[in-house]
This record gives structure tokens, C-alpha cells and sequence, in this order.
């Protein structure tokens, strides 16, 4: 794969044997210094795809590189899974997130770290105030690209990327490729290889799919059903943030240990809640969106949908939370009578219909329109709308940025 002697002895010792799929197709291309656009779901090795080629290259040619990421969470999570490999090679990373005092950071920036991770608003305040240069960034990554676009930051990315004015490699990846990432990976990447290990929008392969129809009165009864049939790990995700407090008091009267994470939480709550799901102090975890993609546990069992995500591909960032690292997972999906349209789209998007449960005391609900499946036309054709072909695979799939203040301090 290209990996020199001293990064294979980091990845011995780290018992990295094995590479993932995308691993062993983007790292030969990234040591090439080709730029990349990265599409495979979460849970899939991402983080090493870029992180080892990135660390190797600025081992032996220096500069810095810089990770682009849409929230805290995931930011944290890349710096921890970073750290084993930049020790080795006696190098730092820092990271640039919201809810942590600037003073600290700027500190950080000061001793000249070899990768920077940031989200983009909290990156465009430092540059803002001339606290950062950017002008020694050679190895840009822009990781869950999608996300950053779906919660506004495109205005910011484009600013910070305006800033890499050296910039000799980028790395894009995502588990869905958008129009509107294509039109950025046009504007800013030269001539990108594609690197792709399922389509976009596929869940994957290892988490089983479950579908509830039942009233919104009923779901309550349905999630402690499902904590009695599911003894490990459960990721719970709601629509609001009023609606996750009201599920973790209710979980918590069930008996189970539960945490909650939201943008109402501070950072501190959020870490702490984080830390406590991983090393099993808390069997539950209620959030919203906001961690769809900032969780990394290897050994979560189920995942829940209490309420339907906004849009149709955060339901594959939220059930690949399970089914992680080659582990099987169940994900089960909790829709009311009225929401037949938002399973369509769903399935739609992951190309399969998601199979109904068969948990008898919850299944006389009904989708208003005659359900979500979809029908047999005469000879066997699908209807309209809905995925032809085999029903059952192929799969399981703010503010504005500012200009650039150079040099400034």
C-alpha cells in the first residue's frame, strides 16, 4: 500500500492488521498526494483512510494538515483515534471546537501543532482575529462533507478554504454525495479520484432494519419493550431537544442508566455523557442529530429511531452509530400512522423497503394511506416511486464566513 517502514511499525504495534475496504483503496492513492473524494458509510474506517497517509506525508515532508469536521463530537473523536499515531513520530494535534474558552486554544496554536481539527465557525473566529495562520496547511480533509452543508456551514468552509492559500492535497469524505459537495470538490480539488466502497446513501451491510408503525402515545411502551429484549448498548435518537429530556426521564423511571446529548448540554455535560455511554457507566444514550456522526462505540446493539430524522439520509448516519467494525446491529424505526410519506423517502434513499416488525402486541397500526411497503403491480413490477428491481437488495446503505487575516497577530 505504499506505507514506509516506520508507520508500519506504529500500525504493528497497534495491532492494525487488517485494512478496511476504503482504507486499502484511498491510502495508496493519498500517499501519492492525489486528492481523493471519499464516499463509504460511517463505522467503515474513515478516520484511518486519511489519518495514516496525512500523518506519514507530513513525517516526511512537513507542514500541517488541517481536518475540517461539522460538530465537537466528532472533532474530539478524530483527536483521540489521531493521538496514537502522531506520538510515534513526535507530533500534536489541536483542537479548534465551539463551548471551549479561545484562551486555551490560542495557547495551543501557539506551539505550532502539525494538524489542526476545527469546526468550521469556531476555526473562522480565529482566523477573524488573526490567531491562526494557515498558511503552512498543505493536506486539507474535509470529513462528513454533507453534514457540514446540511447545518449551514458552507458560507464558513468556503472562507477557510479561500485561506489555504499553500494547499497541495484535499481529501473529501462523506457517506453521501450531494450536488452541492460535487460543486465544491469542482471548484476546490484538482482532477479528485473517486474512491467509493458502497453508493451513496446505502446503510451497512451488518445492522438489520426494523420497522414500528404505532401511535405517538405507544412509543414509550414500544422503547421499553425493546430495553427488555436488547441487554447491551442502545443509542436513542429524537427529533428535539424537549423531546430527548422527556425520553431519558422516562428511561430513567424504566430503571436503566441514561445520558443525554444535545445542543442545550454544555460541552462539559456532552463529554461526560459521551465517556459514560463508552466505558458503560450509562446502558442508554438520548440524543438528537447533533450525534449522529460524532459517535464512535464500538459495541452499541441497537439503535432506535424514536422519532423520524428531518431529512432521509441522516437516518443512515444514525443507524450506522451500530453494526460497527464488522459487528452486527439492530436498528428499529418508530413511525406514526401519519408519516407514510417519510418512510417512502427513506426507503427510497437505501433502496430496499425496511421490513416490518413482528412484535404482535404492536403491530394493528397502519400507515393512513395503506402503508409504507411497496405494492405489486401486475407481472411483478414495483410501483411508481418505489425501487425496482430485487425489493430486498442490493442494500443494505450561522454565521458567514470572513475573509482572511493574513499573518496577523
Amino acid at each position: 500500500m505504499g506505507l514506509a517502514p516506520d508507520m508500519l511499525k506504529v500500525l504493528y504495534k497497534l495491532k492494525f492488521v487488517t485494512p478496511t475496504p476504503i482504507q486499502h483503496q484511498a491510502i495508496p492513492i493519498a500517499l501519492e498526494g492525489k486528492d481523493i473524494m471519499g464516499v463509504a458509510q460511517t463505522g467503515t474506517g474513515k478516520t484511518m483512510a486519511f489519518g495514516i497517509p496525512t500523518i506519514q506525508r507530513l513525517a516526511s515532508e512537513g507542514g500541517q494538515a488541517l481536518i475540517l469536521v461539522p460538530t465537537r463530537e466528532l472533532a474530539l473523536q478524530i483527536a483521540e483515534a489521531l493521538e496514537p499515531l502522531l506520538i510515534p513520530f513526535k507530533m500534536k494535534s489541536v483542537v479548534l471546537i465551539g463551548g471551549v474558552k479561545v484562551s486555551g486554544q490560542i495557547s495551543d496554536i501557539k506551539c505550532n501543532p502539525d494538524v489542526i481539527i476545527a469546526t468550521p465557525g469556531r476555526l473562522n473566529d480565529h482566523i477573524y482575529q488573526g490567531t491562526i495562520d494557515l498558511g503552512r496547511v498543505a493536506v486539507v480533509v474535509l470529513d462528513e462533507a454533507d453534514r457540514m452543508f446540511d447545518m449551514g456551514f458552507e458560507p464558513q468552509v468556503k472562507s477557510v478554504l479561500r485561506c489555504v492559500t499553500n494547499k497541495k492535497q484535499t481529501m473529501l469524505f462523506s457517506a453521501t454525495m450531494p450536488a452541492d459537495i460535487l460543486k465544491l470538490a469542482t471548484k476546490h480539488m484538482e482532477l479528485p479520484i473517486s474512491v467509493e466502497i458502497a453508493p451513496s446513501g446505502t446503510p451497512i451491510k451488518d445492522v438489520s432494519q426494523e420497522l414500528f408503525i404505532v401511535k405517538e402515545a405507544l412509543k414509550n411502551e414500544v422503547l421499553k419493550m425493546l430495553l427488555q429484549k436488547y441487554r447491551g448498548t442502545v443509542l436513542v435518537f429524537t427529533r428535539t431537544k424537549l423531546k430527548a429530556s422527556r425520553v431519558t426521564r422516562n428511561v430513567r423511571a424504566m430503571g436503566a442508566k441514561v445520558a443525554e446529548i444535545h445542543s442545550n448540554r454544555s460541552m462539559s455535560q456532552r463529554n461526560q455523557a459521551i465517556t459514560g455511554f463508552k466505558r458503560g457507566r450509562y446502558r442508554v444514550l438520548v440524543a438528537t442529530d447533533i450525534a449522529a456522526r460524532g459517535i464512535d462505540v464500538s459495541m452499541i446493539e441497537l439503535v432506535v429511531n424514536y422519532d423520524l430524522p428531518d431529512d432521509a439520509e441522516n437516518y443512515v448516519h444514525r443507524i450506522g452509530r451500530t453494526g460497527r467494525a464488522g459487528k452486527e446491529g439492530h436498528a428499529v424505526t418508530l413511525a406514526t400512522p401519519t408519516q407514510s410519506h417519510d418512510i417512502h423517502k427513506i426507503e427510497n434513499l437505501i433502496r430496499m423497503p425496511l421490513p416490518r416488525s413482528g412484535q404482535t402486541q404492536f403491530t394493528n397500526a397502519d400507515f393512513d394511506d395503506g402503508g409504507s411497503g411497496p405494492t405489486r403491480r401486475p407481472g411483478g413490477r414495483w410501483s411508481s416511486g418505489r425501487p425496482k428491481g430485487n425489493p430486498q437488495g442490493p442494500g443494505f446503505r450561522s454565521r458567514t464566513g470572513r475573509a482572511c487575516k493574513r499573518n496577523a497577530k
